[in-house]
């Protein structure tokens, strides 16, 4: 009867002891969910050094990091609202942060996002060797990272969504050639941190480069504008005014900002609208300088597109799916798997058939200066 007793007693202990365990784990979170990429069993099934192997089960919404260099410019903001609406519509949370040209800040600002949880990271690098360091840790944490517009120089970067940039260039330079086929060229770069602004000079430089051999063309001055400002291309075009007594025949800027400091030192000296010149983006204040006659051309990237497929390949990519890439770019370390869309050169004869009929720019905002100036 003892014995009896005592295996009944040891029986019941041992159900009480299971019930107790089951109840812990579930406390505990067993089952092995929580919250979208946190968690070192979240990480850990990633990987690091690019996301490998399979994705985590995720109990929420995919968690999107918008790392933007600046929103001190128009074009900017529109890639803001247009990335969010876009990611937001297929179901994810969108955090962003700018840094406004600071590397440090922006290191900072991608490393909060990473210790929030972000499922994926995308990124607009204000300095492309330096945001190097954010791949690195975004990796680490099992965080695939996607560069966006602009490339991240010597780092394992999983996608790379852009417009052809060299294409921008080689659209820029033909431009400028049916206008002047010959003479002294001026060629305003952008911010020499931003490895956009080399691709687009390397654009310039395939069309220009056998007329420059050839004699045809000289470039009589050729710099970079810190940080994209056009206070920097202000000063450059004045400078290079004054190294030439005045006299360029024609000028190419790396972007709308830039030509808009252009067109300012060249008006200074009554040659704005004289002297062919340059842009791209699509600026609202380019698009008036085109139909003022001021600014020659500029090169239309519609941005909607490039927000909504990053928005798109950003969501692929944070569920572990292909996103697909058609092509690769070399950035000093790995061919990243790239998207690359086309961009259009746009001038007066097409102004109204691009910019205003995709609706980038309204025909009254886009005319408002010039019919004033009719007046």
């Amino acid at each position: 009867m003892a014995v009896k007793r005592g295996m009944a007693k040891h029986a019941a202990l041992a159900i009480l002891s299971a019930i107790v365990l089951s109840l812990s784990c579930l406390l505990a979170g067993c089952s092995g969910g929580g919250e979208a990429g946190n968690g070192p069993a979240s990480s850990a099934s990633q990987g690091a050094g690019g996301g490998a192997g399979a994705s985590p089960d995720r109990s929420g919404p995919i968690k999107i990091g918008f790392a933007m260099d600046t929103l001190l410019e128009e074009r900017w903001l529109r890639d803001r609202d247009l990335f969010k609406a876009a990611a937001e519509a297929l179901g994810a949370e969108v955090v962003i942060a700018a840094a406004n040209g600071d590397d440090a800040k922006q290191i900072s600002q991608a490393e909060t996002m990473i210790g929030e949880g972000v499922d994926i990271l995308v990124i607009v690098p204000h300095n492309a060797a330096a945001t190097a360091a954010i791949v690195k840790r975004a990796h680490s944490s099992g965080i695939k990272v996607l560069a966006y517009d602009r490339l991240v120089n010597n780092a394992d970067i999983d996608l790379y969504v852009s417009f052809d940039n060299e294409k921008v260039g080689e659209l820029q330079a033909e431009a400028i050639l049916k206008q002047v086929p010959r003479g002294k060229f001026v060629y305003i770069g952008g911010a020499d941190t931003d490895n956009n602004a080399h691709m687009f000079k390397q654009g310039v430089f395939n069309v220009i480069q056998p007329l420059i051999d050839s004699g045809r063309i000289r470039v009589v001055y050729d710099q970079w504008s810190k940080d994209w400002l056009p206070a920097s291309a202000l000063a450059n075009m004045r400078a290079a005014l004054e190294a030439n007594g005045g006299r360029v025949d024609a000028v190419i800027a790396a972007n709308d900002a830039t030509a808009g400091g252009v067109v300012q030192a060249l008006a200074e000296k009554g040659l704005a609208g004289r002297i062919p010149v340059a842009g791209q983006d699509a600026d609202l204040a380019a698009a008036q300088r085109i139909v003022e006659g001021t600014q020659t051309m500029t090169v239309y990237k519609p941005i909607q597109l490039l927000a909504e497929k990053a928005a798109e390949l950003a969501f692929k990519l944070a569920r572990g799916e292909d996103p697909g890439a058609d092509r690769k770019v070399n950035n000093g370390k790995i061919e990243v798997p790239s998207v690359l869309l086309s961009p259009i050169a746009v001038d007066k004869s097409n102004i109204d058939e691009t910019i205003i009929a995709e609706g980038f720019h309204s025909r009254e905002d886009v005319y408002k200066n010039a019919k004033q100036a009719d007046r």
